[in-house]
């Protein structure tokens, strides 16, 4: 059995800061962070727009597309690295807010891969005939691990959520390849908000998220065109075979070196960060729902998603849609 995605579904908070908003809170311009990330704004979530929150409105979108009812759903993945709580977990809490009274609920941490892995993941259930409806989610806070006083990372980042529907079916095709490289998990962190750090002043830093960005952004252009080459290669497939590569939203400069780096066109690699940001594990399933609310993907087509991020970790899937 191959789980093919049949709905997608996605929640963005109601507040959105622009660029200019940011350079009231430091010392940068709409102009500076445009240049260098492609950002132009950010949404931040504010009230009840918690991560399960979020999660479970992306995870009622999805479904209605999927014509699929909460008691049907097997499954429920939330990926995520900023729940509000460290436990219930966010996906049991997802289950309670649609009423998923028949799922089982598991939440994958592995920061802007995140929403690949849960993916695979489900996969991996289907394919052995454990479950045939899945709920996969990338939902994020980020908001609430920005130090806003750090010009570096917080013209970053943003919230939000994405959700696909994963159902088992007989034929169509889906492969993957992913990999971590934990010795660089250095260089992006967050240290768990304990009350021992907060009694130690100094190291409250380390509850913001932590980065050094040159290093990330050599990670990701050398890695993300080779796991995906990879992925083709082993898939006996050629770039010009796919409809769409859906990467990561982290930064456009990113985006156009992956695609420079396999000598493919622009236009075959969307990008929304320009109004989201970085959403981390959310990025890559609001961008597929955005695609698929516009009717740019048609069936029987191939589509690469990709991504990278804190562990660290990336990967590639390959989808028919």
């Amino acid at each position: 059995m191959i789980g093919r995605i049949c709905g997608t579904g996605s929640y963005i908070p109601k507040v959105a800061w622009d660029n200019n908003k940011l350079s009231e809170m430091v010392d940068t311009n709409d102009e500076w962070i445009q240049e260098r990330t492609g950002v132009v704004r950010r949404h931040i979530a504010s009230g009840e727009e918690t991560t399960s929150y979020m999660a479970a409105e992306a995870a009622k979108a999805a479904l209605a597309d999927a014509s699929l009812a909460p008691d049907e759903v097997d499954l429920i993945l939330v990926a995520t690295i900023s729940p509000e709580r460290i436990m219930p977990s966010t996906s049991c809490e997802v289950q309670k807010k649609i009423g998923a009274v028949n799922a089982t609920c598991m939440d994958v941490n592995a920061a802007c891969t995140g929403f690949i892995f849960a993916l695979n993941t489900a996969q991996a259930f289907i394919g052995q005939g454990i479950y045939k409806n899945v709920v996969v989610i990338g939902a994020e806070s980020l908001s609430n691990l920005v130090n806003w006083q750090e010009r570096s990372t917080c013209i970053l980042f943003g919230d939000g959520a994405g959700a696909a529907v994963v159902r088992a079916g007989e034929t169509g095709h889906y492969a993957q390849v992913t990999y971590s490289a934990g010795n660089g998990g250095n260089v992006l962190t967050c240290s768990s908000r304990n009350q021992k750090q907060f009694e130690e002043q100094p190291k409250a830093a380390e509850t913001y998220m932590q980065m050094d960005g040159r290093e990330v952004f050599k990670f990701a252009v050398s890695k993300v065109p080779e796991v995906i080459r990879e992925l083709l290669d082993r898939e006996g497939m050629q770039p010009d075979e796919v409809k769409y590569f859906v990467l990561h939203q982290a930064n456009e400069r990113i985006v156009r070196s992956v695609a420079k780096r396999l000598k493919e066109d622009i236009g075959k690699f969307p990008v929304n960060m320009g109004e989201y940001g970085n959403t981390s594990s959310a990025s890559i399933p609001i961008l597929l729902d955005e695609l698929n609310k516009k009717g740019e993907l048609r069936a029987g087509e191939h589509v690469i998603l990709a991504g990278f991020g804190a562990g660290l970790s990336y990967g590639a899937s390959l989808i028919q849609w």
